[in-house]
């Protein structure tokens, strides 16, 4: 048995829950709700120190960055822009009082309602905001600062918002190499730097162009490219830059960082989902948990739960269905509400948006609900320590 702790990190609607399954995966505890009760849309941890980063907000908050120096007892609040109550606030003194507000600067204004994605790597901390841009701190969490290569590239006047609005909601570090990042936005695609953000490539080019004449969907590939609406991205283990990818249509997998991508989804039951998740030693076993469609619902095909897995890459798929609903199951698993963690056999856990986190210990055979009655889950993430 692990001598570690491990934790389940679920960004809510209704704030942020720490979900504990000590050192055994098992007797489950849910605390919280954290943040003051913010829309959390994604939480991160560093284990070597204890400090867990939630950010999140909205047109009411604004946006912020709440940050625990203690694994989750305790939360600080870093404001990053302002939001309606600001508004209301400076009209209105009895409000004001109420809930302790005094005016004060905030570093980026009105320029992003959210935060929605979150990484620490190489002792600095990443951000993406909505509308899409990329801050970084080098103080862990404490200031902030706009990577502006990202947000003045020359293609940034064409990136159209997908359904949530334009968003920067996936951040992906090399562990071996800290001057390079890959980032996702929806709906302008894959974007990568390897100078430390002085510089970025857009990266969504097709091996096969031919691959784009047999779908019609708007989302679909063109041009030689994928789907820009990018939903979900996650880095293989090992030296390679092997990247794995949810789309708004289709799973797409590429062997050289993003230069080049392989359409995968041949087997599955839908093009449509938004979860991707990499085992954490196999570069080759790889899980999502696909919808049936934009525009039939999102909930799992024929409404009966599957994880689907694959062993080899994303060329054969098999659905993983045992402990899960499998009738009458209508609920949604968002874009950063899969997650992992490192042990042998690895756990794997999702949320989902009727409130409910689900894991396997024996990498997708089995599965058991951990927590439910939660608000809306927005993002997943596994803290041990």
């Amino acid at each position: 048995m692990s001598s570690s702790t491990l934790t389940v990190l679920a960004g809510t609607t209704k704030g942020a829950f720490l979900i504990s399954g000590g050192t055994g995966r098992s007797g489950w505890k849910v605390t919280g709700p954290f943040c003051d009760g913010w829309p959390i849309n994604h939480i991160v941890g560093d284990p070597a120190t204890g400090t867990l980063w939630a950010g999140g907000g909205g047109d009411w908050h604004g946006a912020g960055i709440w940050r625990s120096e203690d694994a989750g007892e305790t939360w600080q609040l870093v404001r990053l822009t302002k939001g309606t109550l600001d508004e209301w606030a400076a009209n209105d003194a009895d409000f004001a009082k109420m809930i302790n507000w005094t005016d004060e600067a905030l570093p980026f204004n009105e320029d992003f309602t959210q935060i929605w994605s979150l990484c620490y790597a190489h002792g600095t901390v990443y951000a993406g905001t909505k509308p899409a841009g990329l801050l970084a701190s080098k103080d862990r969490g404490e200031t902030w600062h706009r990577v502006e290569a990202l947000t003045d590239h020359p293609s940034a006047e064409s990136w159209n918002p997908g359904a949530a609005g334009l968003v920067l909601h996936t951040i992906i570090a090399d562990p071996g190499n800290a001057k390079k990042l890959w980032v996702g936005i929806s709906a302008a695609g894959v974007f990568a730097t390897e100078d430390g953000g002085a510089s970025w490539q857009r990266r969504n080019r097709l091996s096969n162009a031919e691959a784009c004449v047999h779908h019609d969907h708007p989302a679909a590939p063109r041009d030689g490219e994928t789907g820009h609406c990018v939903h979900n991205m996650m880095r293989a283990t090992g030296s390679h830059d092997l990247l794995y990818q949810q789309n708004h249509h289709g799973v797409w997998r590429s062997r050289d960082g993003g230069r080049n991508w392989d359409d995968i989804t041949e087997g599955l039951p839908s093009t449509f989902g938004f979860p991707i998740r990499v085992h954490p030693r196999d570069p080759d076993t790889i899980w999502t948990l696909p919808l049936n469609g934009d525009m039939a619902g999102r909930f799992p095909p024929d409404a009966a739960a599957a994880v689907w897995r694959s062993r080899d890459g994303g060329q054969n798929w098999q659905a993983m269905r045992k402990g899960l609903p499998q009738e009458g199951c209508f609920f949604t698993v968002l874009r950063q509400a899969m997650a992992g963690d490192e042990r042998d056999p690895a756990g794997i856990y999702f949320g989902t948006n009727s409130g409910s986190v689900f894991a396997s210990f024996d990498e997708g055979d089995e599965w058991q609900e951990i927590a439910r009655h939660l608000p809306t889950i927005l993002s997943v993430e596994v803290f041990e320590r």
